[in-house]
């Protein structure tokens, strides 16, 4: 039994700390914005394809697994890339929509996930593809649970770019004008602040953050696929609100929560019926939560101070 608890808490983290990940993207833009960019999801799913697509050509061209060196520059280079992406979908779907009632910039949202996942599908595959592996073989077994290196890893790089992230947000100039700009965008304009540049910045964090959440999802399964956004990218958006949305630290908590409780109630499932339900009706969880917290704690773990401004351009829904 202690194997299995310590497995599953093993399995939950890791799946967590990738839902954390990707939540953090949704969260800074809907902080600053109010915005669920639900293009978001689809971020995720292109930087998926772009770490395969490095991986693969850095794997032909040494002829074997890539270097330590080398997927560093290949996690860079996909964080540049798709950060890029999201600037650019930022200037052209978003920003022109800025003046206009919160529905509308949602539904360019909407539109823009469809274009992605629809120009993947046809100009890169309709069926998954196999992922290139760029870490060592390696498990550890503790107290009876089996760990991989990659979890270990995918767990511990997690952590320390969400570290990084909250230092960045709370210690650098950039970082107390993109709270500025979340706390009152009229007020930060009159104080001198371009808020164009703090809203760019977010929508390369945010997706660059969400490609690399696609790199480690995609190694741990193994796969890449055009539809992988969809599922993952729900999940994480409840991993927000369950942390409390426009909450940087609530996102990290969320990601992780959700990852325990869907992994528990997955491994038990089958456990307390018997077999008669299987583990693949773990998603019953996280969508059971989502509707309890909209229900009882709609505000999440870290619910957002609402100001009076801010009740006010809520009216506006």
């Amino acid at each position: 039994m202690t194997g299995f608890l310590v497995q599953q808490l093993v399995n939950a983290l890791t799946i967590g700390a990738i839902y954390a990940l990707i939540a953090l993207g949704y969260t800074m833009v809907y902080g600053v914005l109010r915005l669920i960019n639900f293009a978001h999801s689809e971020m995720f799913m292109v930087g998926g394809h772009v770490g395969f697509f490095l991986l693969a050509a850095a794997a032909s061209l040494t002829g074997g697994p890539a270097s330590v060196l080398v997927v560093f520059a290949i996690f860079v280079a996909t964080f540049i890339a798709v950060g890029l992406l999201g600037v650019g979908i930022e200037a052209t779907a978003y920003r022109p929509l800025r003046g206009a009632s919160r529905l509308a910039p949602m539904l360019s949202a909407l539109g823009v996930a469809i274009i992605l996942q629809n120009v993947v599908m046809l100009f890169v595959s309709r069926r998954p593809l196999p992922f290139p592996a760029f870490m060592l073989s390696m498990s550890f077994d503790v107290f009876g649970a089996v760990v991989t290196l990659n979890q270990i890893f995918i767990v511990l790089f997690a952590i320390a770019l969400m570290v990084g992230l909250g230092w960045f947000v709370n210690a650098t100039t950039l970082g107390i004008k993109i709270r500025a700009v979340s706390e009152n965008m009229r007020t930060a304009q009159l104080l001198g602040i371009n808020v164009n540049t703090p809203i760019s910045l977010i929508f390369f964090i945010g997706p660059g953050l969400g490609a690399l959440a696609g790199i480690l999802y995609a190694g741990y399964y193994g796969i890449v696929v055009f539809s992988m956004g969809f599922i993952v990218g729900l999940k994480a958006f409840i991993a927000a609100i369950l942390g409390g949305i426009g909450s940087i630290p609530g996102a990290m908590l969320g990601g992780f929560a959700l990852g325990i409780l869907e992994t528990f109630g997955g491994g038990l499932l089958p456990r307390l019926t018997h077999g008669a339900i299987g583990s693949e009706y773990r998603d019953i969880f996280a969508f059971s939560v989502l509707v309890l917290v909209l229900i009882f704690r709609p505000a999440g773990f870290f619910g957002e101070s609402v100001t009076e401004e801010g009740m006010v351009y809520k009216r506006d829904f």
